[in-house]
């Protein structure tokens, strides 16, 4: 208990050091608590806790950011997104995961976005970051939407969607694999976009303590505020709810809004 909370209260001083200085590593991190905030830390544990997590440097490269999480030996999926028009609902999900602060350490959420209407169609919170989490959202988008054949599943590279049983899953529903290119963040810029609005708007505020809490409050948050509630600049200032409503209607075009999102990105490499 009081090593978790040690690196809970490491990790979130190692996020404030990185707010300001985003392409501070481990080795930069360590010096500035030394110098600036007086604080002894073996350089190892401020490696750890930064790998454990996904706390790392900005790399400048045409303003790439480095992904460390796609070290493994399964196959990667080529990017299906550079060029793409996207029209309508079940079209393209985009899948990414997040960490969320409780008193003792951290709880992981996996959620899973339509970029049509930009709606979380499944998510699933755990205590471990694995691919079982990620499965889980998957299985409650695949529950709730039924896709139909070819959907595309867009992710990063990271060993959670990389691994054979969550591959094997997405061709039994005949949902297309695509994979941001090496280094390359952007294609998940809608998904950062919701998990930036669901931590200003409900993490930061409610201060968890426990898995319980997240468990509580977290889903209410995507499903009746997130869905249902909360208007988007990008999609007409409708929520991904009534956008939808409004796509089935054929109303969108009738109130002046744009229903194609003509997607950019960088092909695999």
């Amino acid at each position: 208990m009081k090593q978790a909370m040690a690196d809970a209260e490491l990790r979130d001083r190692i996020e404030s050091i990185q707010a300001e200085f985003p392409y501070y590593g481990y080795r930069r991190v360590h010096e500035h608590l030394e110098k600036y905030e007086g604080l002894t830390v073996n350089k190892k544990r401020i490696q750890r806790v930064m790998q454990e997590h996904g706390l790392h440097a900005l790399v400048w490269r045409g303003f790439k950011v480095k992904t460390t999480d796609s070290e493994h030996d399964y196959a990667y999926a080529p990017n299906l997104l550079p060029g793409l028009t996207v029209d309508e609902p079940n079209q393209v999900w985009v899948a990414d995961i997040t960490y969320i602060r409780i008193l003792t350490g951290f709880v992981y959420l996996a959620a899973i976005l339509d970029l049509f209407s930009r709606r979380v169609v499944g998510w699933a919170i755990s205590q471990r970051i694995n691919h079982e989490l990620c499965l889980a959202a998957l299985l409650m988008a695949v529950k709730e939407r039924r896709p139909p054949p070819g959907c595309i599943h867009h992710s990063d590279r990271g060993v959670q969607y990389a691994c054979a049983e969550y591959v094997r899953f997405l061709e039994d529903h005949e949902i297309a694999r695509s994979m941001s290119a090496q280094g390359y963040c952007y294609d998940n810029a809608f998904m950062e976009s919701f998990y930036s609005t669901l931590k200003k708007e409900e993490v930061y505020l409610s201060e968890y303590e426990t898995y319980e809490d997240v468990l509580a409050s977290v889903p209410r948050f995507i499903a009746a505020v997130y869905n249902a509630k909360r208007l988007h600049s990008s999609i007409g200032y409708c929520s991904p709810d009534e956008y939808e409503r409004l796509w089935e209607t054929g109303e969108l075009e009738k109130l002046g809004i744009n229903p194609r999102l003509k997607l950019k990105g960088k092909f695999s490499n």
